[in-house]
């Protein structure tokens, strides 16, 4: 079966067009309702938001559904995504949805779901509610109709948790940091954790007015953080995306520290206390050829996935490890919660540089990245990468770069482009293999 609202991560799009109106939404609340009504009890949905204008259409949408079904909701107001997953699990819902497009800009707005257990849906799940989007489903009858309630401790809660992922006696006294929070849905927590825990916090991205989320600001827009960090003599930079389960760090020179590094600095560190699983760390093909010889050189493995976080977490529940994410700066460690989040793997970092006593820059680059290029080709119709001349350059790239460098080619899978990443010890010749290739794809595309 297709899928018309599903992407890799939740339902997205383009705000009152396509699959993001009020009339999908409370479809969806509704199928989802139906899908997860199970057993005799009273059933509940936890619903929380990024800090978007249409997050609040989008909300009230989906407390039609559920309530129309018969489901309970508890609205927990603006929050990051990985705290929707801890209250999912800590309130005994039946499901959980957080209303948001991460990193997009303000326009865009996103549904992700995640079951009983905190963690998001399985393809099952979403194809079944995906097919009753196109039913009429039963509705409760007027007796049993659903009711809602916001809960105003819930940003508290959150906060409790994340700090609970380090141990009692760690302390960020004596720290200067800078928290770019991209006036999403971590303006509040992030910088009340940070402060809690002793540091002094200077924070950016934190007057959201539902239209300047991911605004030049925040994990993809790095400028501002980089220029606070400097001018304002901060030992480090934690810059935070829409939804907050996403981190990027800049070092107090103002360097970015990607998710490579941040996953090369918390898989040893938990190495070194005997509490990282699996042997290893678990990323996606676009991590570094750099990140996976430092963790050899350490003893441990590199087990690569397909792109997207929900990929490298399949991976983790399915071998055992506790450690993975993406360079982009999805982090996940099972040990503290269920998806990526970019405050728990802050805190994991800002630890470490109080317990070395060394400056960012120095704890932070533990290994030199190879040069890698990524460029997209877009084309019109077809399949490119079906054409003999496109196979035989790829071919020929492959076996350029054995033993020396990785070659990742693959289509969008939202829209018509194909991705050509290559990276190696030599960045000439990268590059060469790259266009190459590219130049294949579209003489193949407009054949």
């Amino acid at each position: 079966m297709g899928r018309n609202y599903f992407g890799t991560d939740g339902i997205r799009g383009k705000t009152n067009a396509g699959v993001m109106t009020a009339a999908v939404a409370m479809k969806v609340g509704q199928a989802a309702g139906t899908r997860f009504l199970r057993g005799k009890h009273r059933h509940r949905v936890v619903i929380g938001k990024d800090t978007r204008l249409s997050g609040y259409m989008i909300e009230n949408a989906l407390v039609a559904g559920f309530t129309s079904v018969g489901m309970d909701v508890v609205l927990t107001g603006p929050l990051p995504t990985p705290a929707i997953a801890m209250l999912t699990r800590e309130l005994r819902a039946d499901v959980g949805v957080m209303i948001s497009a991460s990193h997009n800009p303000y326009e865009d707005n996103g549904i992700k779901l995640f079951g009983p257990d905190g963690f998001k849906l399985s393809d099952e799940d979403e194809l079944a509610i995906e097919a009753m989007l196109g039913q009429d489903l039963a509705l409760a009858p007027a007796a049993e109709i659903g009711r809602a309630r916001r809960i105003e401790d819930a940003r508290g809660r959150y906060i409790h948790a994340v700090k609970g992922s380090l141990p009692d006696d760690v302390r960020l006294d004596g720290l200067k940091i800078v928290v770019d929070c991209a006036n999403g849905a971590a303006y509040q927590v992030a910088p009340s954790a940070m402060w809690e825990l002793g540091a002094e916090v200077i924070a950016v991205g934190v007057q959201p007015n539902g239209v300047n989320i991911n605004d030049k600001c925040g994990s993809t827009h790095l400028a501002l953080i980089k220029e606070t960090v400097v001018a304002s003599g901060a030992d480090i930079g934690i810059a935070l995306d829409g939804d907050a389960d996403r981190l990027i760090v800049v070092d107090e020179k103002g360097q970015t520290v990607d998710g490579d590094q941040i996953m090369a600095l918390i898989g040893t560190q938990l190495a070194a206390r005997g509490a990282l699983r699996g042997g290893g760390v678990v990323a996606t093909v676009m991590s570094n050829l750099g990140l996976e010889r430092f963790l050899a050189g350490q003893g441990l493995t590199l087990e690569r996935t397909k792109v997207g976080d929900r990929h490298v977490l399949e991976k983790m529940k399915a071998d055992g490890f506790n450690l993975g994410g993406e360079q982009s700066g999805h982090m996940i460690l099972l040990d503290h919660g269920t998806t990526g989040d970019g405050t728990v793997a802050a805190l994991q970092v800002l630890a470490a540089l109080v317990q070395s006593g060394k400056k960012a820059s120095e704890l932070l680059h533990l290994f030199d990245p190879v040069p890698q290029l990524l460029k997209n080709v877009r084309f019109a119709g077809g399949k490119p990468l079906d054409n003999d001349r496109v196979k035989a350059v790829i071919a020929e790239a492959e076996a350029a770069l054995i033993g020396k460098g990785r070659l990742v080619i693959r289509p969008s899978g939202t829209e018509p482009v194909i991705r050509v990443m290559a990276e190696g010890d030599d960045g000439k010749q990268v590059e060469q293999v790259v266009d190459a290739i590219c130049d294949a794809v579209k003489e193949a595309a407009d054949a």
